[in-house]
C-alpha cells in the first residue's frame, strides 16, 4: 500500500494545500487517459488529529462520470516518523471529453477531538489536479475498458429450425473497468423477412475487487417469415483495450437461418437481402464458398459492395494528402483520425502496423524516435500489400 501510494506522489500534478498539521490531496494512477478510459484517484487525507465525524462530497462535471469504487478507509499510519491518521477515498473517473479536465479543489470538512477534551471543526482542501485526456482514437462511440467479452447464445440450430420453432438469441456483454451506460446500445436485427420479438434490455454496474464492471443483456426470439434460407447480418462495436493500448473490434456474428428439411432453395425468395450474400459465403465456408463466389463472378453477380471495395483499393483516395501533410507536422492525432478515415473509405480493416501509431498517442510512455513520416511509408506500403 505504501509503495503504491508513494508511485502516485510521483505520477500525479496536484499539490495540496496544508492547514496546520492537517494535509489532503488527490492522487491519480494516469498520465495520458483517452476519452471514457478509467482514472483511478485517491483522496488522501493525512491529519494529525483525532477525527469523530467526516463530510466530504466528490463534484460533480459534465466533463466526466464517476463511481466510489470502495468503502472510505481509516487507518493509523506512520509519516515521516509521526503517527498520523490516514483518510483514503477511492475514484473511479471517466472523461467525458478530450483536452484538459479540472477535478477539484475537494474540501473535507473534520470535527474533531481538542486536547481539553472538547470539540471543534475545520475543513482541509486539495488543489485540483488536470488530466491531459487523448480524444478517443476511432470513429466510433467512446467505449474503454480493460477486458471485454461479448457471449451469444442461441437456444437452437438457426440453420434446422423446425415448423413454428421460435430462436431465442441471447448477447452478454461484459466490460472491467467501465460503466454500463458506456457499453454500446442494443444493436438492431430486424428484416424483412423476420418476425422479432425483443425483450427488455438488462444493463448493470457491478463493484468488484478488480474495478467496476460493466454488463447488458439482449435477448430476442427470431422466426423467419417463411422457410427460405437467409443470413441474420452481422453486428460489430469497437472498444479500446486499455492494457494494450490499441482499439478492438467486438463482432457479433452473422447467422443462417432455414427451416429443416426445407430443400436446396436458397435464395429463391426476394425476402433475401443482396446486402446478406457476403455472409452468405461466409457462412457456407471453405471450398462451397470458394465454388459458388466462382459462379457468381462467371454469371456477373458479384455483389456490388465487394466490387465497389476492391476498385476502391486501386485508387489513392481522398485522404491521402490530409495523412501527408500531418506526418509533415507530426501532428500524431489528426495522422491517426485521417488513417482511420482512408480504412473505413477503403473498406479495410486495420492492420497491425496501426498500432505502432496508437502506441506514440495513447501510451503512458511512448517509445522514443517515432518518425511519422517514416510510418506513413510503411502504412501506405501494407495497404498496397493487402
Amino acid at each position: 500500500m505504501v509503495i503504491r501510494i508513494l508511485l502516485a506522489w510521483l505520477l500525479t500534478a496536484g499539490a495540496a494545500s496544508a492547514q496546520g498539521d492537517t494535509r489532503l490531496m488527490i492522487l491519480h494512477d494516469h498520465g495520458n487517459p483517452v476519452v471514457s478510459e478509467m482514472v483511478e484517484l485517491t483522496i488522501r487525507g493525512e491529519y494529525d488529529l483525532t477525527v469523530s465525524r467526516e463530510k466530504m462530497e466528490f463534484p460533480n462535471s459534465p466533463d466526466y462520470d464517476w463511481i466510489q469504487t470502495a468503502r472510505d478507509d481509516w487507518h493509523k499510519e506512520r509519516v515521516q516518523g509521526r503517527l498520523l491518521q490516514i483518510f483514503e477515498r477511492k475514484i473511479a473517473l471517466f472523461p467525458r471529453r478530450d483536452g484538459p479536465v479540472t477535478v477539484g479543489p475537494i474540501s473535507h470538512t473534520l470535527t474533531y477531538v481538542t486536547a481539553d477534551g472538547g470539540r471543534a471543526e475545520t475543513t482541509v482542501t486539495a488543489a485540483p489536479v488536470t488530466l491531459s485526456v487523448k480524444p478517443f482514437p476511432a470513429d466510433a462511440p467512446p467505449l474503454s475498458a480493460r477486458q471485454l467479452t461479448v457471449k451469444d447464445e442461441l437456444s437452437a440450430e438457426p440453420g434446422r429450425l423446425k415448423k413454428d420453432e421460435i430462436l431465442t438469441r441471447r448477447v452478454t456483454v461484459e466490460a472491467l473497468g467501465t460503466l454500463a451506460h458506456q457499453l454500446p446500445p442494443r444493436p438492431d436485427l430486424s428484416e424483412p423477412w423476420l418476425i422479432l420479438f425483443s425483450q427488455p434490455e438488462i444493463r448493470e454496474t457491478v463493484l468488484t475487487e478488480a474495478g467496476p464492471v460493466a454488463r447488458v443483456v439482449w435477448e430476442w426470439q427470431l422466426r423467419p417469415r417463411t422457410g427460405e434460407p437467409a443470413i441474420l447480418h452481422a453486428e460489430a462495436f469497437s472498444w479500446f483495450d486499455t492494457d494494450n493500448r490499441h482499439v478492438e473490434v467486438a463482432p457479433l456474428k452473422p447467422i443462417p437461418f432455414g427451416f429443416a428439411g426445407f430443400g436446396s432453395n436458397f435464395g429463391a425468395s426476394d425476402q433475401v437481402a443482396w446486402r446478406n450474400w457476403p455472409l452468405a459465403l461466409s457462412a457456407l465456408g471453405g471450398g462451397m464458398a470458394a465454388a459458388l463466389g466462382l459462379m457468381l463472378r462467371g454469371r456477373g453477380l458479384l455483389p456490388w459492395d465487394a466490387m465497389a471495395a476492391r476498385l476502391r483499393r486501386l485508387l489513392p483516395g481522398p485522404h491521402r494528402r490530409a495523412m501527408r501533410l500531418a506526418a509533415e507536422r507530426r501532428d500524431l492525432a489528426a495522422l491517426r483520425a485521417a488513417a482511420a478515415a482512408h480504412l473505413h473509405w477503403r473498406r479495410q480493416p486495420a492492420p497491425p502496423i496501426l498500432a505502432d501509431l496508437d502506441r506514440q498517442l495513447y501510451a503512458a510512455a511512448p517509445p522514443p524516435g517515432f518518425d511519422a513520416r517514416r510510418w506513413l511509408a510503411a502504412f501506405q506500403r501494407t495497404l498496397r500489400q493487402a
